[in-house]
């Protein structure tokens, strides 16, 4: 799982006293301290009177097992069928970065798509009817419309976005067939933040491929030598920089659980029809931020004077078959310069439909951020006893 996003679902998940969740995870990109410090928190805020009994509820049942190896789904099914089964899944895991899924495609398809049937038949096995998926924003390619409503067209650029697609796909199919297999499909946009504790936050194994967690790591000496570099400033945009909804990982955790809320009420599902009983969402904020806007408010959050340089925008290039009928397919290039301008997400329909608001602005993403950031300047692996650093 991604910690950044997970292990604040997670602890959503706890504080909601409505769920048990168990936590499945190969530790790609994630670290069993993350899990630790949900926790945590969730027992801090049973405050000091909580009965033994509610302590025992925060204890999260950890197991350690690849996504892609079905003997593991059907293991965690087979021994949680003898105390009632398992209601729903929530699934988080994947591998994310839109750069590297270019390199690595089949590894990507592999991670994301093969082990998404494999969970799915599990689940179908198990009679576990019920499914969380998150998906991306990235689904939807370069929209024509922004902010960008549900009904926008998917049509995906990068292998990430396409495995993301086909899984939305998948799913959507399998409740087609399977009548009684209920799904919600969370497309959403820029997670960002920490939880205000400042006890659990992002800790990506390597430089951070998003903007936010890189501005945090190169604030507390990590990673400045190799420069920031802004693509483009040429964008139709308000500061020529592309735009993108930041959503704090709280209001995306909050998402998830409402989401869960929503698989027992049939109402979200009435517009199905006979299509069967599937429905995407967006979270994000409704508001986008510039690449610069972002500097600027983890300058102001962190006290780190950012350098940076304007540099040329990025070549993304894009690969169509010119046949889907031939047993060779011989593909065209078409050079595409740059990022897309502006991803922000219209929120209404998850608003309306889910009870979805995103509470927390920039100001709360950043300083959250650096809260942690700046107390575990390596993250969880932080010797015990540090005081974390200054940005000063």
């Amino acid at each position: 799982m991604d910690v950044a996003n997970s292990s604040h679902i997670v602890v959503t998940l706890l504080l909601s006293r409505k769920y048990l969740p168990v936590v499945v995870d190969n530790f790609h990109n994630s670290k069993p301290k993350a899990i630790h410090a949900c926790e945590k928190i969730a027992r801090e805020a049973l405050g000091a009177n909580a009965s033994q009994e509610e302590k025992d509820s925060c204890n999260v049942d950890l197991i350690q097992g690849d996504i892609a190896d079905p003997a593991v789904f059907n293991g965690i099914f087979e021994r949680y069928s003898t105390q009632g089964g398992i209601y729903a899944v929530i699934h988080v895991a994947a591998l994310k970065a839109v750069g590297e899924s270019g390199e690595l495609p089949l590894l990507y398809y592999q991670t994301n798509v093969s082990a998404t049937i494999n969970l799915m038949q599990s689940m179908l096995r198990y009679n576990c009817l019920n499914l969380v998926y998150s998906s991306s924003a990235t689904v939807y390619g370069t929209p024509e419309t922004i902010p960008i409503p549900e009904t926008s067209p998917v049509q995906p650029e990068s292998v990430y976005g396409r495995s993301k697609g086909m899984c939305e796909d998948i799913i959507k199919d399998t409740c087609h067939a399977e009548r009684s297999f209920n799904a919600v499909g969370l497309r959403y946009f820029n997670p960002a933040g920490a939880h205000p504790s400042g006890t659990m936050g992002e800790d990506p194994r390597g430089k951070p491929g998003n903007l936010l967690p890189l501005l945090a790591a190169i604030a507390v000496g990590r990673y400045a030598q190799d420069g920031l570099k802004v693509f483009g400033d040429d964008y139709p945009t308000h500061d020529g920089t592309c735009v993108r909804d930041y959503l704090h990982v709280m209001d995306l955790a909050k998402g998830h659980v409402l989401s869960l809320d929503a698989l027992e009420k049939a109402e979200i599902f009435k517009s199905c029809g006979k299509t069967g009983n599937y429905r995407t969402f967006n979270l994000g904020h409704g508001k986008g931020q510039s690449v610069l806007d972002m500097i600027e408010a983890m300058r102001k959050a962190s006290g780190y004077d950012y350098q940076y340089s304007i540099v040329g925008r990025r070549q993304v290039i894009h690969c169509f078959p010119s046949s889907a009928c031939m047993l060779i397919l011989i593909p065209f290039f078409l050079n595409r310069m740059g990022d897309v301008p502006d991803l922000t997400a219209d929120p209404t329909v998850a608003e309306r439909e889910l009870g979805f608001v995103a509470t927390e602005d920039l100001e709360s993403m950043c300083r959250d951020l650096w809260r942690w950031q700046s107390s575990h300047p390596n993250g969880y692996d932080e010797p015990e006893g540090s005081t974390g650093v200054s940005a000063q």
